[in-house]
């Protein structure tokens, strides 16, 4: 863990951005750190492939390998979709 000193308008931007999606500060910093690593090393892929693939990640990292259902519908991938 250390310090990553940013811009004030980038600090803004998080703090309103985190108030509005119910995050913490640096939760939402983390987001957008690993949502745009995800975009410049996989350009081809939509913001949605990217989310998909980090909660496909995320429940890798719990040990829920395969916890994923896929949609049915095509409907974005969520908590709700998962496999008990």
């Amino acid at each position: 863990m250390g310090i990553v000193k940013i811009s004030e308008q980038m600090h803004e931007a998080l703090r309103n951005t985190s108030g509005a999606l119910s995050r913490s500060i640096n939760a939402q910093a983390e987001h957008w750190l690993r949502v745009g690593m995800l975009a410049e090393l996989n350009p081809s892929l939509s913001y949605g492939e990217i989310c998909r693939k980090l909660i496909e990640s995320d429940a890798a990292s719990a040990g829920e390998a395969g916890a994923i259902a896929p949609p049915a519908t095509g409907a974005p991938v969520t908590a709700f979709n998962k496999v008990a």
